[in-house]
């Protein structure tokens, strides 16, 4: 997801995304650790992903 779709959502939407992918990392850290996991590079994907939506979510706090 890149940042102009990001920033088109609201912020409940964005919080919702938050949790989803927070869920969807433990997940595959539970599939690492026993050995499953198909894509690991989806661990970093998802962490930057929830990297920019925290960053959004930040901008628009600091311009109210």
């Amino acid at each position: 997801m890149k940042n102009e779709e990001i920033r088109k959502l609201s912020q409940e939407e964005i919080i919702k995304k938050i949790s989803e992918h927070k869920e969807e990392l433990f997940n595959l850290r539970f599939s690492q650790a026993t050995g499953n996991l198909e894509k690991p590079s989806r661990i970093s994907q998802l962490r930057k992903e929830v990297a920019r939506m925290k960053t959004i979510l930040r901008e628009r706090e600091l311009e109210k």
